[in-house]
C-alpha cells in the first residue's frame, strides 16, 4: 500500500479555509508567493550565511508545475535570493519567478536572466554618510552595513542590546534616508534604506494580475510582509467575487503584528517547507 498524503494543517479563520478552497480546486490557476529570509531560510546573524531550508528546493520543485506560478518576494538583490536558494537550474521549477528588491528586480528561472533598473541615487548618497552617522549614535560596534545594491540594511542583531540600538538608530537613518529621497524599511532587529514606490505588496499584486490568478497564498515571517498581507485582504474584496487567498505566518514571537493577520500560523521555514511539501502532494 502507498504512502498516504500527509494532511494540511487547517486555517483558523473562513477566509483563509476559503483561500485553501479554492488553491486546491484550480491548482493551475493559483500563485504560491513567499518570503525569504525566516520563511524559505531561517534568520541568521550574518544574512550572507543564510540558505534556503534543505527541504526547500524539493518542495518547490515539486509544487511548482502544479501551480500557475511560485512567486519568491525578497528584500535581497533577485540574484542573491537565488543564489542563497539554490533555485538556478533546478528541474520542474519552470514556473519560479524571483521578484528581488521588493519586486524592483526579478529573475525567471525560463531565462535564468535578472532584469533590474538602475540605481536609485540616494543609495549612493547614503552610503557615504551612514558610517558617521552610526560612530555619531556610538552604534557602530555590534551594528553593521549590509551592502544590498539598491539598498542599505543596518542590522544590529550582533550588538550588545540589539533591541536597544534599533530604536536608536530608527530616528536618525529615518532622517538620513529622508535627506536623499528613500524610506527606511524595519524589520526583526535591521532597518533597511532604499528607495520607495516598491513594497511587496505592490509587487504581490501586480504579479497577480499579471498571472491572472484565480487564488494566491501569501507566506511570510516579518514587518515586511505586511503589506503583501494588506494586498491579500485587498484582492480578497475586489470586484464581484474577489480573489481567495490564504496568509500563512513563518513563526510569531517577534512579529505577533503578523500573526494576528494570519489565517495559518506555522513554526518557521522547516514547518512552511512541510506545508509546501505537503500541499504538492495533495495536488
Amino acid at each position: 500500500m502507498g504512502r498516504q498524503p500527509e494532511l494540511l494543517p487547517a486555517p483558523s479563520t473562513p477566509a483563509g479555509r476559503e483561500g485553501l478552497a479554492a488553491i486546491l480546486a484550480r491548482p493551475d490557476r493559483a500563485v504560491v508567493a513567499l518570503d525569504f529570509d525566516g520563511t524559505l531560510a531561517d534568520i541568521v546573524p550574518d544574512p550572507e550565511q543564510a540558505r534556503a531550508h534543505p527541504g526547500a528546493v524539493p518542495a518547490l520543485a515539486a509544487l511548482a508545475p502544479k501551480v500557475a506560478s511560485v512567486a519568491v518576494i525578497t528584500g535581497r538583490p533577485a540574484g542573491v535570493a537565488v543564489r542563497h536558494g539554490g533555485f538556478a537550474g533546478v528541474p520542474g521549477l519552470d514556473h519560479l519567478v524571483v521578484l528581488g528588491h521588493y519586486g524592483a528586480e526579478r529573475w525567471d528561472a525560463v531565462t535564468g536572466t535578472v532584469h533590474a533598473p538602475a540605481p536609485h541615487p540616494g543609495v549612493a548618497a547614503v552610503r557615504a554618510e551612514l558610517p558617521g552617522v552610526l560612530q555619531e549614535f556610538n552604534s557602530w560596534s555590534g551594528a553593521w552595513v549590509e551592502e544590498k545594491g539598491q539598498a542599505l540594511a543596518v542590522h544590529t542583531r550582533r550588538a550588545a542590546d540589539p533591541q536597544a540600538a534599533f530604536e536608536s538608530l530608527r530616528g536618525p537613518l529615518g532622517q538620513l534616508a529622508d535627506r536623499h529621497g528613500l524610506i527606511v524599511e524595519p524589520g526583526r532587529l535591521v532597518l533597511e534604506l532604499r528607495p520607495p514606490g516598491m513594497d511587496k505588496g505592490v509587487a504581490l499584486a501586480e504579479y497577480v494580475r499579471e498571472m491572472e490568478a484565480e487564488s494566491v497564498l501569501y507566506a511570510g515571517d516579518d514587518l515586511g510582509d505586511l503589506a503583501a498581507y494588506a494586498a491579500v485582504e485587498k484582492l480578497r474584496t475586489e470586484g464581484a467575487d474577489g480573489i481567495p487567498g490564504l496568509l500563512v505566518c513563518s513563526g510569531s514571537a517577534e512579529v505577533p503584528e503578523l500573526a494576528g493577520r494570519a489565517d495559518l500560523l506555522l513554526a518557521g521555514p522547516e514547518a512552511v517547507v512541510g506545508y509546501l511539501a505537503a500541499l504538492a502532494e495533495r495536488l
